[in-house]
C-alpha cells in the first residue's frame, strides 16, 4: 500500500468514527486494495464491516447482486455496473458508505475498453458520486492511482456530510 492511501485513511478515520457511520467496499480492478488502506489504521474495526473483491462476474452476481442483463447490455466495466456494486455492497454488509471500484487495471482489457477505464461509485444510498478514470500508466499505477482517488472521493464526501467545528 503506498503512504498517500494511508494518509487519507488517517483523515477518513476520525470522521467515520466521530459520526458513528460505517463503511464497506466492493473491489474488483483493485482486489482489495481500498480495504486494506482503511483497515491499515488501528481501531478500524468500529467502522469498516467488510467488503468483497469480486473480480469476476459471477461474484459480482452473487454477492453483490449486480443484475446479468446489466453486466451483459453495459459490460462489467461500465457506469451502471459500479452503481450497482455500490447498491450491492450498502444492503450486503449493512453499511451507510460504500466504495466499489471496477475497471482494466492490466495489462489487458478483454473489451472494447482500453486499459486503465476504471469506473468508481463512493457515497450513500442516496448521495452517490461516480467518476471514470482513464489513461494506462501500468498496473501497478493504475490501481495505486484508483485506490488513491476512492479514498479521496470518500474523504471529501464524508466532509461535506460532517464538516468539523473548525470549519
Amino acid at each position: 500500500m503506498n503512504i498517500e492511501s494511508k494518509i487519507l485513511s488517517r483523515e477518513i478515520s476520525p470522521i467515520l468514527w466521530r459520526a458513528g457511520v460505517t463503511l464497506s467496499t466492493a473491489e474488483s480492478c483493485t482486489a482489495g486494495h481500498v480495504s486494506a488502506a482503511i483497515t491499515s489504521v488501528p481501531g478500524s474495526s468500529t467502522y469498516f464491516k467488510g467488503g468483497v473483491v469480486c473480480y469476476t462476474n459471477e461474484v459480482k452476481m452473487r454477492m453483490l447482486g449486480v443484475p446479468q442483463d446489466l453486466l451483459e447490455t453495459h459490460g462489467a466495466v461500465s457506469e451502471e455496473v459500479v452503481r450497482a456494486m455500490h447498491q450491492g455492497a450498502l444492503e450486503a454488509f449493512d453499511t451507510d458508505y460504500a466504495i466499489a471500484i471496477t475497471g482494466y487495471a492490466g495489462p489487458g482489457s478483454g473489451s472494447e475498453s482500453p486499459v486503465g477505464t476504471i469506473w468508481i461509485a463512493v457515497g450513500k444510498r442516496d448521495d452517490v458520486t461516480v467518476l471514470k478514470l482513464e489513461g494506462d500508466e501500468g498496473r501497478d499505477v493504475n490501481v495505486a492511482k484508483a485506490t488513491h482517488v476512492a479514498l479521496q472521493m470518500l474523504l471529501d464526501q464524508l466532509k461535506k456530510d460532517y464538516p468539523s467545528e473548525e470549519e
